[in-house]
C-alpha cells in the first residue's frame, strides 16, 4: 500500500486540527500520486452496486454524501447519486479533498465541513450516503455525535445509507488493536482508522437514536490486503485486460454477501434506515 509523506498522525485524545490537518496530508498525497487506482475502481463498484438497488427509484431534491475521498481520485460514486437526486451536496473534512472532488465531478455541491458538526440546517436532506466516514474518529462518542448530526439534518421519513468497517470481521478487529503508527510504518494502512464497530453495534446505536432499519448486511469480502498489493502488481505488470480479469474475479466474492458467514468475510457492515419522525 502506498503511504503519505510526513504529517500528523491523530490517535485518541488528539484535537481537530491534528485530525484535520491527518486527513489533508492524505489528501495531498493522493492528488500527486494518485495510487491504488485500479483497486479504486473495484471499491467504488462494489459501493456503487449496493447503492444501486437502494437509492429511490424517483430523483429526490437533496442527497448528502458525507465524504468525497472517491470523488477526488476516481469518477466515484457521484455519476450514480446524480441520477437520483437533482442536487448532490458532498463535504469532506479536508478542503483539499473536497476541492478535488468539485473541481473533477461536474455538478457537485462540494464542502469542506466535519460530520460532527454538520452546517446545515436541520432537515435539510432527503437522502444521506454515508460510506465508510464515520469509522475514522479516535473514540465512540464522536461516531455517536456524528449519527445524530446526520439524524437532525435528514427530513423525517428520509433514508439513510452507511457503511463502516466491520469490527466484527477479524481481520478488521485485528487491524483496530494495532496502535496506528505501526500500521503506517508497515504500510499497512495509509490513513488513519478509528473507532468501529460491527452489526450489533451499529444496530444498536441506530435503534437508540430512533431509527427504524430497514435492512443491514456486509459488503467488500474479498481478502483486501492480498487485493489490494496484486492490484498495485497489475497495475504495473499486467495488460488493461488482466487487470479487468482480476477485478471481475473479486467481484464473484461478493456472493459471500448472502451467506450466514457474511459478517466475518465483509469489510464493512452496512444499513439502510429511515428517519422517524
Amino acid at each position: 500500500m502506498s503511504r503519505p509523506g510526513p504529517g500528523v498522525i491523530p490517535g485518541t485524545g488528539a484535537g481537530d486540527e491534528a485530525i484535520r490537518g491527518h486527513w489533508q496530508d492524505v489528501a495531498g498525497h493522493w492528488r500527486d500520486n494518485l495510487p491504488e487506482r485500479l483497486w479504486r475502481s473495484h471499491a467504488d463498484q462494489i459501493n456503487a452496486d449496493w447503492l444501486a438497488g437502494r437509492l429511490p427509484k424517483e430523483p429526490v431534491q437533496r442527497l448528502l454524501k458525507t465524504d468525497l475521498f472517491d470523488e477526488a481520485a476516481t469518477a466515484g460514486l457521484y455519476p450514480l447519486l446524480a441520477r437520483h437526486a437533482r442536487v448532490v451536496v458532498g463535504m469532506d473534512l479536508s478542503s483539499t479533498t473536497a476541492q478535488g472532488a468539485g473541481t473533477r465531478a461536474c455538478g457537485l455541491r462540494a464542502i469542506c465541513a466535519d460530520a460532527r458538526a454538520l452546517p446545515f440546517a436541520d432537515a435539510s436532506f432527503d437522502v444521506i450516503v454515508s460510506n465508510s466516514t464515520l469509522d475514522h474518529f479516535p473514540t465512540p462518542t464522536e461516531l455517536d455525535e456524528s449519527l445524530l448530526e446526520l439524524r437532525r439534518v435528514l427530513k423525517p421519513g428520509g433514508e439513510l445509507l452507511i457503511s463502516l468497517d466491520n469490527r466484527a470481521n477479524p481481520v478488521v478487529a485485528l487491524r483496530n488493536a494495532i496502535p496506528f503508527h505501526w500500521l503506517r510504518r508497515l504500510r499497512i494502512m495509509p490513513y488513519y482508522v478509528g473507532f468501529t464497530c460491527g452489526p450489533k453495534g451499529l444496530r444498536q446505536r441506530l435503534e437508540r437514536d430512533g431509527w427504524e432499519i430497514r435492512e443491514m448486511g456486509a459488503i467488500l469480502h474479498c481478502p483486501r490486503f492480498f487485493s489490494i498489493h496484486a492490484t498495485l502488481f497489475l497495475e504495473r505488470w499486467a495488460s488493461p485486460a488482466v487487470q479487468q480479469r482480476f477485478i471481475r474475479w473479486l467481484a464473484g466474492f461478493e456472493r459471500l454477501a448472502g451467506w450466514p458467514t457474511r459478517y466475518v468475510t465483509g469489510y464493512f457492515v452496512t444499513a439502510r434506515a429511515v428517519r422517524r419522525v
